[in-house]
């Protein structure tokens, strides 16, 4: 009787190890077939990260095998800490999501944000489309036309909440500077500020993309009712105009370091990831379709016509870049959690 439990359970284990075995065999192109693959946008509809998505999903999957569907799904919340939260912590690790939040997320964690449950060098960095400028910015409204004119005339700039780039941004520049800013918090995403601009409940807004700006903000930039003020990352870019540069405010290695720290991660500003976990040959098929999305030239010329400039990184060059990010001395840390805290 033993000798048959023993064989029922051998049995059993051989049957297992056979239908586990099937699942390994199974190939990318069979996997992926039928399957819907997710973007997860962290933040609303009409951002710079929506808009990207968009126009990712409706080309990428051509270079998939099994050329699943793509669709993009909107969970804004905590400036993206909560679509990180969920991409770490819930998402399906079988290679069917993959999410993108503003680059300022995965240093949460770092400046001892307790609501980020994640470890940033545990996502799998799919790659990188925009290597973003951004910029402070104000409407004809403010009586503000110079960055010169911002540091003595009080204005009144947009922001999402504690977490996000453009209040970071904003309390960045107003505690560097001195300049007499007053933030509003609270505004739900870019879009949300901008139709704040346009109905004169605010006049500013900091740490904003220049693509969204040439995309989403097209008609304010063409009307020349929006005006740049400041770059704020990236090398200097003639195209946004002769304004000042962020970086011309370091007067010391430490502060060119905090600077780096607040401003230089935005390079990195339309950066994708998966969850911990996805199986390595999945990795290696989304990361190669992603790239080769990047080259497909019917979808360069969507983004064209839309404003959106296309400078991409692959996936371990990004993720070696957000392990240097990892490494800043702790009182940059610090420094940079007290002029962006108030």
């Amino acid at each position: 009787m033993r000798f048959r439990e023993g064989a029922g359970w051998l049995f059993a284990a051989s049957a297992m190890a056979m239908i586990c075995g099937g699942a390994a065999a199974q190939s990318p192109g069979e996997f992926f077939a039928g399957k819907t693959v997710n973007i997860v946008v962290g933040h609303e509809a009409g951002t710079g990260f929506d808009v990207y998505s968009r126009v990712i999903v409706r080309h990428m999957p051509r270079h998939l095998p099994g050329t699943p569907s793509m669709i993009v799904q909107n969970m804004p919340g905590a400036s993206g800490i909560q679509s990180a939260n969920w991409m770490y912590n819930i998402a399906p690790k079988d290679g069917t999501v993959m999410a993108t939040f503003s680059q300022n997320v995965p240093l949460e964690p770092l400046f001892g944000n307790e609501r980020a449950k994640f470890e940033p060098s545990r996502f799998i960095w799919v790659g990188n489309a925009e290597q973003s400028i951004s910029v402070c910015g104000v409407s004809t409204n403010s009586g503000v036309s110079t960055f010169e004119e911002l540091l003595k005339k009080p204005t009144i700039f947009g922001a999402t909440g504690p977490t996000g780039p453009l209040v970071k941004a904003a309390r960045a520049i107003k505690n560097l500077t001195g300049a007499p800013m007053q933030i509003v918090t609270g505004y739900k995403g870019s879009a949300s500020v901008r139709a704040a601009m346009l109905n004169g409940e605010v006049v500013g807004i900091c740490g904003l993309p220049w693509t969204t700006i040439k995309s989403f903000w097209r008609p304010e930039l063409e009307a020349g009712t929006f005006k740049a003020v400041l770059q704020l990352s990236g090398e200097y870019s003639p195209e946004i105009g002769k304004i000042p540069h962020v970086n011309q405010l370091a007067k010391t290695e430490e502060d060119k370091a905090l600077l780096n720290l607040l401003f230089g991660v935005q390079v990195l500003g339309r950066s994708y990831v998966m969850p911990p976990g996805v199986p390595a040959d999945r990795v290696r098929v989304i990361r190669d379709a992603f790239m080769a999305t990047m080259k497909d030239p019917k979808f360069l010329e969507e983004a064209k016509k839309g404003g959106l400039d296309i400078l991409p990184l692959e996936g371990e060059k990004v993720a070696a870049l957000w392990d240097e990010f990892a490494r800043v001395p702790k009182e940059v840390v610090e420094r940079a959690r007290e002029i962006t805290s108030k």
